[in-house]
C-alpha cells in the first residue's frame, strides 16, 4: 500500500494499493493523479526517485524532494562530488537533540543544481542541490556519521531543506507508527479481495477523524474517551466530517 501524507497537518491524503505483480513505482504516479499536488513538495522515499515520478510531479504543478541512494548511483555520485568542498569546511548550522541515551547533531547544506542539471537533463527543473549530515553518539554503540543527498526542482535554502526532510523522517512516527501500535496494522491478517485495502483506508480514516478533533490526548486516549463516553464519539465525528467538507 502506497500512502500520500500531509505532513503539516498530520492527515493523510490518499492510497493505492500496489499489484501483486508491481511495485510502488508504479503505484506512486497513480496515487499522484489523485491528488492535487500544485504549490506543495512531494517527498519521496529512495524507491520513487524516478525521472516518471518526477515528471508527474512537475506536470502537475508540484515539486519534488528526492533522496538520492544506489538506485540512482551516477546522479548520487555527482550530487556527492559537488559538496566535496561543504564537507571539508567546518560544520555550521548544527542543531542538538539529545533523548533516551541518545545524541545526534544535524546540518544542512544547499547549492544549486546548475551544473549537474547539464549533466543530466531528463531531470526537470532539478534547481536544488542538497546534503544532510548527521553525527549520532549512543550509549554502547559506535558512533555514526551519515550524510544523505537530496535533489529538488524547488529553490529551497537550508531552512527549507531541513524542515521538509525532518518532516519526511516524521512520517514514521506520525503515520506508520501510530498504525502499528494504536491500530493494530501490521497484527491484522486480512487481505481476501480488497480486505486489506478497505481495512487501510477506515484506519487512515479513524486517524484522519481522531486528529480533527482539538481536544488534549493522545490517539490511545482518544480511542478509549470514543468507547466509553457516546458525546465524545459525537464530537470527534462531527470534527472529522467537517474536516473533509472543508
Amino acid at each position: 500500500m502506497v500512502n500520500a501524507f500531509a505532513c503539516a497537518n498530520k492527515v493523510v491524503l490518499g492510497q493505492v494499493k500496489t499489484s501483486e505483480k508491481s511495485n510502488e513505482i508504479t503505484a506512486i504516479p497513480e496515487l499522484i493523479q489523485l491528488l492535487n499536488v500544485k504549490g506543495a513538495l512531494v517527498s519521496i522515499d529512495a524507491m520513487g526517485c524516478q525521472t516518471s515520478i518526477a515528471k508527474e510531479i512537475v506536470g502537475q504543478g508540484g515539486d519534488y524532494l528526492f533522496t538520492l541512494k544506489n538506485n540512482q548511483e551516477t546522479l548520487c555520485k555527482a550530487v556527492a562530488n559537488a559538496f566535496a568542498e561543504t564537507r571539508k569546511a567546518p560544520l555550521g548550522g548544527l542543531t542538538f537533540e539529545q533523548k533516551r541515551g541518545r545524541i545526534e547533531a544535524r546540518t544542512y547544506h544547499v547549492l544549486k543544481a546548475e551544473e549537474v542539471s547539464k549533466m543530466f537533463p531528463q531531470w526537470p527543473q532539478l534547481k536544488t542541490l542538497g546534503m544532510s549530515m548527521s553525527f549520532r553518539q549512543q550509549q554502547d554503540k559506535a558512533p555514526e556519521l551519515t550524510y544523505r543527498y537530496h535533489i529538488s526542482s524547488a529553490c529551497l535554502s537550508e531552512k527549507q531543506l531541513a524542515e521538509a526532510v525532518r518532516s519526511h523522517w516524521a512520517v514514521e512516527n506520525s503515520l506508520h507508527w501510530v498504525l502499528d501500535v494504536s491500530m493494530g496494522e501490521d497484527a491484522c491478517h486480512i487481505h481476501q479481495n480488497h480486505g486489506a485495502e478497505n481495512w487501510s483506508m477506515l484506519r487512515h480514516l479513524a486517524l484522519n477523524m481522531l486528529r480533527a478533533e482539538s481536544s488534549k490526548g493522545s490517539i490511545p486516549a482518544k480511542q478509549k474517551r470514543v468507547w466509553m463516553k457516546a458525546n465524545y464519539l459525537e464530537a470527534l465525528l462531527t470534527a472529522g466530517f467537517s474536516s473533509m467538507i472543508n
